[in-house]
């Protein structure tokens, strides 16, 4: 009875002996290379993904344009998609806890092929809204990062993460680029064309290159997990040590920058004076420093510095950015900020996507990066009116005083608090 006790009590501990063997060899079956060529696939399904993102995301509102729907309607396009990935980020995570990394990014593109189809056959605006609703289960980023969770130990997670800004660079620039030409010299829709069969091969490559990593669960697993979507799951998770605190920190340290990104193709126009070539330059400028800055800088810093004194630099870095892009007058001025704020905002995604996913057990990791991808399409839901707000009353600096003030408020937060980064071991 005494023994038994003292495992109640101890319980936790006992768990987290458990949970640690299952994250180092959740996929133990599998050799070094073989993981590492898993990790490579889930960067290239990543990058693709990206690509064929940003190709409809340049090509959407000329589209949207040629159908006759005005800025308002296009506006409403946009929530609608915000609103779908929003409440999707955390059922995706969840699919992919129950089903397996390998199920989720079949799942996502396949949506992706989907979303393109519909979008190719777009002559109406009604169809053009429809064409949104696959968006729900389009989370290639976050099936990405799912199966570099179960590929690495925790102690090389958060270079693997970091890698994923290559990704990102790549979608941007390619993206963005590819999107430009095929629609200029071939026809609008062209690029749908083109993200219809990208999408179609992406879901092979998932299909025949990502193996099934998730073991099978127990009957207890089974009726715990069973609905996807629980309100009662995301407070659990919550309440384990330390995630709370850096949830927060991640949600509001991006924010203002966040609302500044969702205004920025007005304040180009307006306060850069810039035509759309470039914008798309900047664009690019963003995609290149997005390159260097996940691929040199952060997976170094990561293997030398603790994960809290990664977040505080992180936070530090956004306050002096925010600072300025209060005094910034021109776009050379904006260039110079991009610097520390690509940075930054690289390093605050990464650190806190790997201090959230080892905070919690190996068998939520996947509802974990859910609710982390939810952050933000939250922002572009809830970002057009209160930055459109900022923008008219206040002027750009608006953007620049709030992050200084948010981010001074964090870093005073995070010098003085306690927060439990102990790894999850169960």
């Amino acid at each position: 009875v005494s023994t038994m006790n003292a495992k109640t009590s101890s319980g936790g501990e006992e768990e987290a002996s458990g949970m640690r063997n299952e994250t180092l060899g959740e996929s133990g079956h599998l050799g070094e290379a073989k993981r590492g060529q898993v990790i490579r696939v889930a960067y290239v399904i990543a990058a693709l993904d990206l690509t064929f993102l940003f190709m409809q995301m340049g090509v959407m509102p000329y589209l949207a344009k040629s159908l006759g729907l005005d800025s308002v309607g296009f506006g409403y396009l946009q929530t609608i998609f915000g609103v779908l990935q929003l409440l999707g980020g955390y059922i995706f995570g969840r699919f992919a806890d129950q089903f397996g990394a390998r199920a989720a990014l079949i799942l996502s593109c396949a949506s992706g092929s989907v979303f393109f189809l519909l979008m190719s056959l777009s002559t109406s605006i009604p169809l053009l809204f429809l064409s949104r609703l696959p968006g729900v289960f389009m989370h290639g980023i976050p099936g990405a990062q799912k199966v570099i969770t179960d590929m690495t130990t925790p102690s090389q997670r958060a270079g693997a993460l970091g890698k994923l800004g290559l990704c990102f660079g790549v979608g941007i620039i390619a993206g963005s680029a590819l999107g430009g030409v095929l629609s200029t010299k071939l026809g609008i829709y062209v690029p749908t064309y083109v993200g219809l069969v990208g999408s179609l091969i992406n879901t092979l490559i998932a299909m025949v290159w990502i193996p099934s990593q998730t073991k099978p669960k127990s009957d207890h697993q089974v009726t715990e997990h069973s609905t996807l979507f629980s309100i009662r799951e995301i407070l659990r998770l919550m309440k384990f040590p330390g995630v709370m605190e850096v949830f927060i920190v991640k949600v509001f340290a991006g924010l203002p920058i966040g609302l500044f990104m969702i205004m920025f193709s007005i304040i180009s126009m307006d306060f850069f004076g810039l035509e759309a070539v470039e914008s798309g330059y900047l664009m690019s400028y963003f995609g290149v420093l997005q390159m260097v800055v996940q691929g040199l800088v952060v997976g170094k810093l990561a293997s030398h510095c603790t994960e809290m004194t990664l977040l505080r630099l992180s936070v530090f870095v956004f306050a002096g950015v925010g600072l300025g892009m209060a005094l910034m007058r021109t776009v050379w001025h904006y260039c110079i900020i991009a610097v520390p704020l690509v940075f930054a905002f690289s390093m605050l995604a990464t650190i806190t996507d790997s201090i959230l996913t080892k905070a919690v057990p190996s068998s939520d990791t996947g509802a974990m990066l859910g609710i982390c991808a939810s952050v933000q399409p939250l922002t572009r839901t809830v970002g057009p009116t209160i930055g459109g707000v900022l923008y008219k009353q206040f002027g750009v600096s608006s953007f620049g005083y709030l992050q200084l003030m948010v981010n001074l408020g964090l870093f005073v937060y995070l010098l003085k608090s306690k927060i439990p980064l102990g790894e999850m071991k169960s």
